[in-house]
């Protein structure tokens, strides 16, 4: 297995920027498609973006499209997603996760998990 952790978490004000990072460990993430979840409280954890092992394919929520976005450094072995124009409903911990195969969007198809980081919106 591999060992996720995340960073780059915050609070930002409403319109701003963070860049959340996805360092691994263990094992090299080069083979595998890389995700980024989100939990607000009280709600499921959703889909945010995916990016196959090469980093050739992407895939957004449509929350997320347009001001997301996601990548990775695979000699580094680290994932990326650099949020722009930030809303308070992106308000959440953010997870990052890896998957088999493909460019998946749901949890179930992920077999490793951060710890998540906390990203606060203000308005």
């Amino acid at each position: 297995q591999v060992q996720l952790v995340e960073s780059g978490g915050g609070l930002v004000q409403v319109g701003g920027s963070l860049r959340l990072s996805c360092a691994a460990s263990g094992r090299t993430i080069s083979k595998y498609a890389m995700g980024w979840f989100r939990q607000a409280p009280g709600k499921e954890r959703e889909f945010v973006a995916s990016i196959s092992w090469l980093g050739h394919s992407t895939y957004y929520a449509a929350s997320a499209k347009g001001r997301f976005t996601i990548s990775r450094d695979n000699g580094k072995n680290t994932v990326d997603l650099q949020m722009d124009s930030l809303k308070p409903e992106d308000t959440a911990v953010y997870y990052c996760a890896a998957a088999n195969r493909g460019l998946p969007t749901t949890g179930a198809e992920y077999h490793s998990w951060g710890q998540g980081t906390q990203v606060t919106v203000s308005s």
